[in-house]
């Protein structure tokens, strides 16, 4: 996949003087399933998560909390995407080098992924990851 290929999506926003609501939903505003749910917290001031791609599994990130950066790499080029609103998710498609810094205090990360969990959908060395990107 490209860096062209990765979009950040508006999700509904349900305004209300009680609190307001958005949804996200597998199929319409992302388009995969989802098969797993994880999130990201109490991340140290300085430290950074990821620095790895997978080979299958697609992405949909969205900062409950806080704010936080997700920097994608395709092997050619690297994008810088600013994730600091709970009704904006960014699509990260598979084969995308994924790396996330700049954590906010008390920031919240929620990410659905299209795929259970599976250690071989990893890939964890950089320069692993140019070779086989080089080789599509």
């Amino acid at each position: 996949m490209k860096l062209s290929d990765v979009k950040i999506i508006q999700l509904p926003k349900f305004l209300d003087a009680r609190g307001n609501l958005s949804v996200v939903e597998e199929l319409k505003e992302i388009p995969f399933k989802i098969e797993r749910t994880y999130w990201i917290y109490d991340v140290p001031g300085g430290e950074s998560r990821g620095g790895h791609a997978y080979r299958e599994n697609c992405e949909f990130i969205i900062a409950l909390s806080g704010s936080f950066d997700v920097i994608l790499d395709d092997g050619n080029e690297r994008q810088r995407y600013h994730l600091n609103r709970s009704y904006y998710g960014l699509y990260v498609p598979s084969g995308l080098w994924r790396e996330m810094d700049n954590f906010s205090t008390n920031s919240l990360a929620l990410i659905l992924s299209s795929t259970r969990y599976d250690e071989q959908d990893y890939i964890r060395d950089y320069e692993h990851f140019k070779t086989l990107k080089n080789e599509e």
